[in-house]
């Protein structure tokens, strides 16, 4: 299923390394200018006054893997409502915030499932960010629609009422994930280094475990199936020998560097890199990468760091030229300043995942009830969140069977020390992320 679906597999890998010790869809309306009121509001749903709609959101605020690993979303999240809050609310019922910290546990996940939904009593969810999201059953069972923030496990590639910010044909009936356990993600990014870099020999380096190992080998099949020899990388968790392997890379000639790793195992495979003074077009990082503090994690190695691609199915969060985006800045910067220097993608997602709530609750007018904001969620068009996604990404449509191809569109940024007045910042690499659009193959990989 296109290249978010590879997403939820790498941050896997790269955590549990960690813990091993290392179009038209949307109304287009923003925060700001959302209507402010309307009569006839009444007690329509669970959760649902005239004067308000409670919104539940779980992230690990206190994960044993750092405060800021599993909350961006809800940062994002909360700068939305607050935006939208501040202009009136929706259709003039202002939203409740309720937030649970699951401390990165599967067992507060499920205490935080029945606090939100027995204790509070909360209509919706938006901006979850789950490390293990053992409650999603639960959720899903009593009913409740959850457009997530970010898909870490695969519950939402699993449970119908549950709704990835990154649109789904898969089943959703309760089974395994997708198609009975197998997903799908194309070979866009792929094939844009191939035309645009005109690069054909890539290295995947990866750790020898088995989450790293799956996912390395999603990246590999890729890259074999739109053409490139691929040069395999393992490495030794417990004795990482990272001058040899790049040493190797070199030799053979590779122009691109994908990974299955952690950021502290990227920053030290960037600093051989440097060091061994490996000649490299790009360094490929996933949609998570896009942060900024890749000045931070690549400090040591400033050729490399300038070397780092992202590529994602949502606008480039440093472009206020566009609209929308200089709107979530905006709004984030109101919410959360201490939080802009520590953004990445997924805070920008978590916004828009609040955002595409707020629009299905916006679609049922007085009589807000989950069956409408569902039927919003499936009416089958793709939702851009006013020029934040990129739409044809963004539905929920079943297929029956898994396509074999897709038509996928992809945007590119990079990072560059001289964006932003010399501060640093990603820079995009394509002129239109809507019309940056490949047909690829369709490839299978085990949801593990």
């Amino acid at each position: 299923m296109r290249a978010k679906s590879l997403v939820a597999v790498v941050v896997l890998s790269s955590l549990a390394l960690v813990a091993c010790g290392s179009r038209a869809g949307s109304s287009g309306s923003t925060a700001s200018n959302a209507p402010t009121s309307a009569s006839n509001n009444t007690a329509s749903d669970t959760g649902v006054t005239p004067a308000e709609i409670k919104v539940g959101s779980i992230a690990g605020l206190s994960s044993t893997f750092g405060p800021d690993t599993f909350s961006a979303s809800l940062y994002g999240a909360r700068a939305y409502f607050q935006a939208v809050n501040a202009a009136g609310g929706v259709n003039g019922r202002k939203i409740n915030f309720v937030e649970c910290d699951d401390k990165g546990s599967g067992d507060e996940n499920v205490n935080c499932a029945h606090k939100l939904v027995d204790d509070q009593k909360v209509f919706a969810l938006a901006g979850v960010t789950s490390f293990v999201y053992s409650g999603a059953q639960y959720i899903n069972s009593k009913g409740v629609p959850d457009i997530g923030g970010q898909p870490i496990d695969n519950s939402y590639d699993q449970y119908p009422h549950l709704y990835s910010i990154y649109g789904s044909y898969y089943p959703r009936d309760g089974g395994r994930p997708g198609y009975n356990g197998t997903l799908y993600a194309g070979t866009e990014t792929d094939r844009w280094f191939k035309e645009n870099l005109h690069s054909n020999v890539a290295g995947v380096v990866y750790y020898n475990v088995a989450q790293s190992q799956r996912y390395a080998n999603s990246i590999i099949n890729g890259l074999q199936k739109e053409g490139y020899t691929v040069v395999k990388e393992e490495i030794n968790l417990g004795a990482p020998a990272w001058d040899s392997a790049v040493l190797d890379l070199k030799r053979r000639g590779v122009q691109l560097v994908f990974d299955a790793m952690d950021d502290g195992g990227n920053a030290q495979l960037c600093n051989s890199i440097e060091s061994q003074k490996m000649p490299l077009q790009a360094k490929v990082a996933t949609a998570q990468g896009m942060a900024n503090n890749i000045d931070q994690i690549y400090s040591a190695s400033p050729t490399c760091r300038n070397l780092i691609y992202s590529t994602n199915g949502s606008a480039n969060y440093s472009d206020t030229s566009i609209p929308a985006v200089a709107q979530y800045q905006k709004d984030l910067q109101a919410a959360a300043p201490d939080r802009v220097a520590k953004e990445n993608l997924w805070m920008m997602e978590g916004y828009t995942s609040a955002e595409w709530l707020t629009d299905a609750i916006r679609s049922c007018g007085a009589d807000v009830t989950r069956k409408c904001v569902e039927a919003f969620m499936n009416n089958g068009k793709g939702y851009s969140a006013g020029g934040l996604l990129i739409p044809t990404n963004r539905v929920f449509v079943h297929a029956p069977t898994p396509p074999t191809h897709e038509r996928n569109c992809l945007n590119v940024t990079r990072w560059q020390d001289s964006a932003n007045g010399g501060k640093g910042g990603w820079v995009s690499q394509v002129k239109d992320m809507n019309t940056n659009c490949f047909d690829v193959p369709n490839l299978p990989y085990s949801a593990g």
